[in-house]
């Protein structure tokens, strides 16, 4: 699909028609005169002999190089994917005391530690892959690497802790991306995001202030609110029934251009980590394609100049 990066120049054209249009007036103005003229003799011998519908090939390969022109001035792209070979993916795993209810079987922690390394192993090797824990605080437990031996190390070594910090996950997440060498390449390397939690923040810095820090860093976060709203988990002896935060995971994945994404079940959560790991593959990037228009246009004058040279002899 071709889209123009600076459509507000497609003004551009309408000088174009309206050159198109005083030809095609000026053609009818001369059948009106040649009705008038009586001598149609005379008329023949004034008139190129033989040229007929000829004579208005060139006026339109010229119009048409105008019109191509006019519309490569609007800066016409193309969309393509894009493989982000220095792309950097954290991954945050909420590790929250809730995590331990079992209204997903096994339990919330268990299915997220499967369905987590399923999703490693998704990822092209050549991609970065780090992993945050977080509960009262985040913690970088590896840094963006691309052994993922490590990665599924530390997934398998996940301990529960009290409270759930998702702001800082986030904040945590940003300084391990900057963290990772340029290997000579300009600019920040793509990199994303995947969050996982089941329950309300109730410590750090809040999650609008981290998805602010991450809009600005360019940085998508890709949320997924996993478990159900039955959940119930023992804490010290007490029952505490633990919801999931739909809400502001939805939110900070808007704000960030990432993905939302509910999972109740371990098969959903797998479903999820499939998903992403295509959607992480390649980004949409427009490919300017001016050149091509430029191209045309000059193909069409140079058709123009020369069926007038061949038919009239002289340029249109």
């Amino acid at each position: 699909m071709i889209r123009f990066l600076q459509p507000w120049w497609l003004l551009v054209v309408l000088p174009v028609l309206l050159v198109a249009a005083a030809y095609i007036w000026r053609q009818f103005r001369k059948r009106h005169y040649a009705m008038k003229f009586t001598n149609v003799d005379l008329l023949r011998t004034l008139a190129p002999k033989g040229l007929g519908w000829r004579r208005h090939v060139s006026a339109a390969a010229f119009l048409l190089s105008l019109f191509i022109l006019a519309l490569g001035m609007a800066r016409p792209s193309i969309d393509r994917e894009e493989p982000l070979e220095r792309a950097t993916v954290m991954l945050a795993i909420d590790v929250s005391l809730s995590m331990e209810a079992d209204d997903v079987a096994p339990n919330r922690i268990e299915a997220a530690q499967e369905a987590a390394k399923a999703f490693v192993q998704e990822l092209p090797p050549t991609y970065n892959l780090g992993l945050v824990s977080f509960a009262k605080s985040a913690n970088v437990l590896v840094s963006p690497t691309k052994e993922r031996g490590d990665v599924l190390a530390g997934i398998d070594g996940l301990t529960l802790a009290e409270a759930t910090a998702t702001g800082e996950a986030v904040f945590t997440s940003l300084d391990a991306i900057r963290s990772v060498p340029s290997d000579g390449a300009d600019g920040a390397p793509p990199a994303r995001i995947v969050l996982l939690s089941d329950g309300y923040r109730t410590s750090g810095r809040s999650i609008e202030d981290a998805g602010a820090a991450a809009e600005a860093a360019n940085v998508p976060v890709s949320t997924i609110a996993f478990g159900t709203d039955t959940g119930i988990v023992d804490i010290r002896g007490v029952l505490q029934r633990v919801p999931v935060d739909r809400l502001s995971l939805q939110q900070l994945a808007e704000k960030t251009k990432g993905y939302f994404y509910e999972a109740a079940s371990v098969s959903e959560l797998k479903q999820v980590y499939e998903d992403m790991g295509s959607s992480i593959g390649h980004r949409v990037e427009p490919r300017e394609i001016t050149q091509w228009y430029a191209g045309t246009a000059l193909l069409f004058g140079i058709a123009a100049a020369a069926w007038s040279m061949v038919w009239t002899s002289r340029l249109p």
